[in-house]
């Protein structure tokens, strides 16, 4: 990027009514249940912050609002600036770049769910490609089991996509479209050209299609070495829980860690990532932030 000016911005849908997490969510918000040791936001945050993405909007309901705040603050223990937004109603994916825009104010950005959990060897490499792709924007596709409960990539002879359809009944590909988009500044304004879907929502798909049928839309493809969790179930979570359980507990690094991101970015100093450990000082998160110092 050449400036703060045009400085790729963050933003956190944390949206939604959770409804296929009831009851559990009835209480809090879906994406602040613990996904083993963290809150499930903190894995999307991360992912940001990977991509060197310091500025960042969440955009949650009016009634989760507070508890997000609560949970994050304003994201300086961590170098970053945390502001937030609330959505009246779940309208669709789409809808986040109309409520952020005055946010935006024209720059390009990365959208990424806040339900969303990514892992793999060079994702900090992949981030940093789609991040210096501008004008335009950048997918990730990954390969499911059951690719009709998401976005889905439909590809040409050559391998090249050409179009991408919503939960359809017979899928054109194995390839679902993740919950993390990068996009440039005219997103927007491509979302006020998109009308509302039979289901009452603007839908993401519809936004990516205008970036496809432009030929601004690159696809990557997210591959055997690399986990995908879209955590929207009891047994997604579970999953989730038990993916991040295994890694730490065999290699003993952590995922998701903030203050790891932060501090080997620069954007805090020995003395703040001490100052965290402290706060979990009788927890094994904390020693691990100990560690790091030595």
């Amino acid at each position: 990027m050449t400036g703060e000016d045009t400085a790729r911005k963050g933003i956190i849908l944390a949206g939604g009514q959770n409804t296929r997490l009831y009851p559990v969510t009835l209480a809090v918000s879906k994406q602040l249940l613990p996904v083993y040791d963290k809150p499930m936001i903190y894995y999307p945050l991360s992912v940001l912050m990977l991509a060197g993405i310091r500025e960042i909007c969440v955009i949650t309901t009016p009634r989760d609002r507070a508890q997000f705040e609560n949970t994050l603050g304003d994201g300086s223990q961590w170098g970053v600036r945390l502001s937030y937004l609330t959505q009246p109603s779940p309208d669709g994916l789409a809808q986040a770049y109309l409520l952020a825009e005055e946010f935006l104010a024209g720059s390009p950005s990365a959208l990424v769910l806040g339900d969303n959990l990514f892992f793999g060897q060079g994702l900090q490499q992949m981030l940093a490609a789609a991040d210096a792709r501008d004008p335009g924007g950048t997918v990730f596709g990954y390969r499911a089991a059951d690719p009709r409960r998401y976005g889905v990539l439909d590809f040409d002879a050559q391998g090249r996509a050409r179009g991408i359809v919503e939960k359809p009944e017979h899928p054109p590909s194995d390839y679902a479209v993740t919950g993390l988009y990068f996009l440039d500044g005219s997103a927007p304004g491509r979302a006020r050209q998109i009308r509302p879907s039979a289901r009452g929502e603007l839908e993401i798909t519809d936004l990516l299609q205008l970036y496809l049928d432009d030929g601004l839309l690159t696809v990557e493809t997210l591959g055997r070495g690399h986990a995908w969790f879209d955590v929207g179930t009891p047994s997604a979570l579970l999953d989730a829980g038990n993916f991040v359980r295994t890694l730490e507990a065999r290699q003993g690094l952590q995922i998701g860690c903030l203050e790891e991101i932060a501090h080997a970015r620069g954007w805090i100093d020995a003395d703040r990532l001490r100052a965290q450990a402290r706060i979990f000082a009788h927890n094994d998160y904390g020693a691990y932030l100990e560690g790091l110092l030595r």
